[in-house]
């Protein structure tokens, strides 16, 4: 148990926070002066480089990560639990699993949603683009990690922590949701979405429900927002996947298709569905994991829409951006041709 207050914001760390913090994860070190900076494109958190000075075995910069400052956001962090989910996947879940994420210094969190996360700073590494989208080698990458989350805990009845479980959206309640929001989606982005595209919207609003309930096999543990926002590649590691605030039990499916739907280009992604689907079963393999390719198949295509009711939904519960708004745009488009490309709405039909 660590003896550090935790501070609310990332103006509450001083140097003998950051020296107390470093020697209680066992770092041998003294910081004597820090700077910071803003890094990221997160919306829900906001992410700050610590740049030390000092002696001992101390690292050159840290990561930190802290609820946004933005009142609505930070709103929605809260009301969606997406801050003690990440705390506790860091602190209860991150040994369970084989996806590389960055090595974690110090997690807590308070009955009031203040929380800390610091981390290793993934430098040089490259966030990934969402808007501009990821090349085949990325994507290959992104699909054999998520193998390496799925596999290990796959049909693992034992992930029952209320965190996990409570995200299993009552149907009913997920259909209001996005039924009350969708319309609001529609009139924001009416003059950047095409005709099929607002007729996909409200497709998948009508046959929500199915959507949600044809799903009856091993569930595992899921990251729900796996695109490329939170993907860094290069640096320590070829690839490490960061923002688990909104893990899941869940059909592993629904990261793969949110992830390839979300990353690639239409015209890319059309052409590479089935090679790249692939690499995740030949991984999922290694864990014996009892799936067969036609049922793989079968969900990747029924969880087309992933992406498009993220961008729905999401768009409309933080705060706006210009940024944002471009990359719900993308989310949106994307995951909506897929689905028209797979027959995803006559597959959900069929159950």
């Amino acid at each position: 148990m660590s003896n550090l207050p935790l501070p609310k914001d990332p103006g509450g760390i001083d140097k003998f926070w950051l020296t107390q913090m470093l020697r209680e994860s066992g770092t041998h070190a003294e910081v004597t002066d820090f700077s910071t900076e803003s890094i990221g494109t997160g919306q829900v958190g906001e992410n700050i480089r610590f740049s030390l000075k000092g002696r001992g075995d101390l690292p050159k910069t840290l990561v930190g990560k802290f609820p946004s400052p933005d009142p609505v956001s930070r709103q929605t962090g809260i009301a969606m639990l997406n801050y003690r989910r990440e705390v506790h996947f860091y602190q209860h879940l991150q040994s369970r699993v084989n996806i590389q994420t960055p090595r974690i210094y110090h997690a807590d969190i308070d009955d009031n949603h203040n929380f800390v996360l610091v981390m290793e700073d993934l430098a040089p590494g490259k966030q990934g683009d969402q808007l501009g989208g990821c090349d085949l080698e990325a994507g290959y990458l992104a699909m054999e990690q998520l193998a390496h989350l799925h596999g290990p805990v796959w049909g693992d009845t034992s992930l029952s922590h209320e965190l996990i479980t409570s995200r299993k959206n009552d149907p009913g309640t997920m259909k209001e949701l996005y039924d009350q929001l969708s319309p609001g989606f529609i009139d924001r982005y009416d003059a950047r979405l095409s005709s099929k595209e607002k007729a996909m919207v409200k497709a998948v609003g009508e046959y929500l429900i199915a959507y949600l309930m044809n799903y009856r096999g091993p569930q595992t543990l899921i990251h729900i927002d796996y695109r490329l926002d939170n993907m860094m590649f290069g640096g320590p590691y070829p690839l490490a996947v960061v923002d688990w605030q909104s893990i899941a039990y869940g059909c592993g499916l629904n990261d793969a298709s949110y992830f390839v739907g979300t990353s690639l280009n239409p015209a890319e992604r059309a052409k590479s569905d089935e090679h790249l689907l692939r690499r995740y079963f030949d991984a999922l393999r290694g864990y014996e994991v009892k799936i067969s390719w036609e049922d793989c198949w079968k969900y990747y295509c029924h969880n087309a829409p992933a992406g498009l009711i993220m961008a729905v939904i999401a768009s409309m519960i933080v705060g706006e951006t210009d940024r944002g708004n471009d990359m719900f745009m993308v989310m949106a488009k994307r995951s909506a041709q897929m689905c028209h490309d797979l027959n995803t709405i006559d597959i959900i039909k069929q159950g």
